[in-house]
């Protein structure tokens, strides 16, 4: 009876380990799959955290078989194979947690002290200069016996180095992530050094790596979705930009130049020259992220109006009144304006003439940037869509507030013209990229 008894409370006491591991293994689970199925992870990324999900899974089964050796009759060589298996594995995990964090990074060295921690332990086989297995199953530790534990701490010292070197520009909040996991291995260290040698389905570090894993896929996942963000911004960013290099305007610019060719050869030469420099200006502002100075947009807007003169000659008069040019500015935000200026403003007139005026003021807190025509004006309250709005002025709206939370302010009245003005404060926050 009471053999039987003893027998029933060790297979319950089995069975609630058992139940204490399906958590664990479920979230590894969930981890696997989540890991196949995302579609933002790389393929490099992917592999690696495959491998520490899998490393961690036979980590949960070692740290149960072993208690399980613990507690059972003594079985001092599979004992010594287990707890070898585990001293060797948890520093590998924590060299992957490296590769995540800088994966292009050569870690030579450090394989070479996870090749020495396994020799170490391995010696467990033949020597007790790590730990052995006493006759009546108790765990003895060895000289060399804390070597997995210094590793370890050396790793994560190295984890956080990376951590702060690698990703010390990126967003504050992402970092942490890592950080976290850092201190959580650290504790989970020293909570198991406090416990000893006590039962313990899974360790304290174990059940911290498990956590860790998921969190560094949650930051993974955080960091390609991010990038993925900036491709489809910087994808936008290249339409808006292709869509200011109008087909019309280069047909008729060029047949411009065609006619200048009979007529006058030095002109042509000269506008071809100027052609030349507008197109250079579009490619360019293609590789442009940020803000520019204002005096190189302005630039690229003059070769624009030179082109647009030479076209329409005295039907078309520029003024400038630039009092300051001391700041920054999104590429391709003063041309749209100009454009729409010289082609729903001049171009809009009766007699197809007009006035465009580029003027530039500094205030205490902004600089402003206006574009005015006299042209016939609009009603400002009418629907963009009707033809009388170029889609360019949108456009001009979503990258000032994109890139340095610029405002795009326009004003106009029948019979007066229209007025376009960009507002830029000072001490604006640029957008950051990477």
């Amino acid at each position: 009876m009471i053999e039987d008894a003893l027998e029933a409370l060790l297979n319950q006491e089995i069975i609630n380990q058992l139940a204490m591991l399906l958590p664990l293994l479920l979230q590894l689970l969930g981890l696997i799959f989540a890991v196949l199925v995302d579609s933002y992870i790389s393929r490099k990324y992917k592999r690696i955290m495959l491998i520490i999900a899998f490393l961690v899974i036979s980590l949960v089964a070692q740290n149960y078989l072993e208690n399980l050796l613990t507690a059972g009759e003594p079985m001092r060589f599979l004992r010594t194979l287990v707890a070898i298996y585990g001293y060797v594995v948890r520093p590998i995990i924590l060299v992957l947690f490296l590769y995540i964090v800088s994966p292009n990074r050569k870690y030579g060295f450090v394989w070479i002290l996870i090749g020495v921690n396994a020799a170490i332990y391995l010696t467990a086989l033949f020597s007790g200069i790590c730990f052995y297995i006493s006759e009546n199953n108790h765990y003895q530790r060895g000289a060399l016996g804390d070597f997995c534990f210094y590793i370890s701490i050396a790793l994560l010292g190295y984890l956080l180095y990376l951590t702060l070197r690698e990703y010390r520009k990126v967003r504050k909040r992402e970092i942490c992530i890592p950080i976290f996991n850092v201190l959580l291995i650290v504790w989970a260290l020293i909570m198991d050094g406090s416990v000893g040698v006590k039962q313990q389905p899974v360790t304290f570090l174990t059940d911290t790596i498990v956590s860790c894993s998921l969190f560094f896929y949650i930051w993974l996942h955080l960091q390609f979705v991010r990038e993925h963000e900036r491709a489809l911004k910087d994808g936008q960013r290249v339409q808006i930009m292709l869509s200011q290099i109008k087909p019309h305007f280069l047909y008729n610019s060029l047949g411009a130049i065609e006619e200048l060719c009979d007529s006058d050869p030095q002109a042509a030469k000269t506008a071809t020259a100027t052609f030349s420099r507008y197109l250079r200006g579009n490619m360019d502002s293609l590789s442009t992220v940020g803000s520019i100075p204002f005096e190189k947009e302005l630039s690229h807007t003059k070769f624009y109006l030179e082109l647009e003169q030479i076209r329409f000659e005295d039907a078309l008069q520029v003024e400038y009144d630039i009092s300051c040019t001391d700041f920054t500015i999104p590429t391709l935000t003063l041309e749209p304006l100009v454009e729409n200026a010289v082609r729903h403003g001049v171009r809009g007139n009766e007699d197809g003439r007009g006035t465009v005026t580029i003027s530039t003021r500094e205030y205490p807190d902004c600089f402003e940037v206006s574009v005015k025509d006299n042209g016939p004006g609009f009603d400002p309250g009418a629907d963009p869509d009707d033809g009388r709005l170029h889609v360019g002025l949108q456009n001009v709206r979503e990258r000032l507030m994109q890139v340095c939370e610029g405002t795009l302010k326009v004003e106009s009245s029948f019979g007066k013209g229209t007025t376009a003005t960009i507002v830029l404060t000072k001490n604006r926050r640029e957008i950051e990229h990477d």
